[in-house]
């Protein structure tokens, strides 16, 4: 080993931020006193928050900074909401799951090898 620690391919990818519908619990969003800032979700009902962008065609999370495949980051990482947090959680750093390879596959990306 070369004790150059690996690179998170998160951060060149991003293809999960531009591929699915984010919604959490409203007690996640600032204006509920959350953390996720007001103005990149809102409401959807009395219980239930979006990231902006999320629901457009093709989605693109209002958050995500970047080109996708490249270089990429979430520009509330430290406020991101818990399916941001969540997704991708049971899979080692640099092996995707089920889900990550959906998404890159979405974006002309090939699968994360383990």
């Amino acid at each position: 080993m070369s004790g150059v620690a690996p690179t998170n391919p998160c951060l060149r990818c991003g293809a999960c931020c531009a591929s699915f519908r984010v919604d959490f619990a409203i007690e996640e969003w600032a204006g509920a006193g959350g953390m996720v800032p007001q103005g990149l979700a809102e409401p959807v009902t009395a219980t239930l928050c979006r990231m902006r962008g999320t629901d457009h065609a093709p989605p693109r999370c209002a958050a995500l900074v970047g080109r996708i495949g490249e270089a990429v980051h979430c520009g509330i990482h430290e406020w991101r909401p818990s399916p941001c947090r969540e997704f991708g959680a049971r899979a080692p750093m640099g092996i995707g799951d089920e889900a990550c390879d959906r998404a890159r596959r979405r974006h002309g990306l090939p699968p994360l090898a383990g």
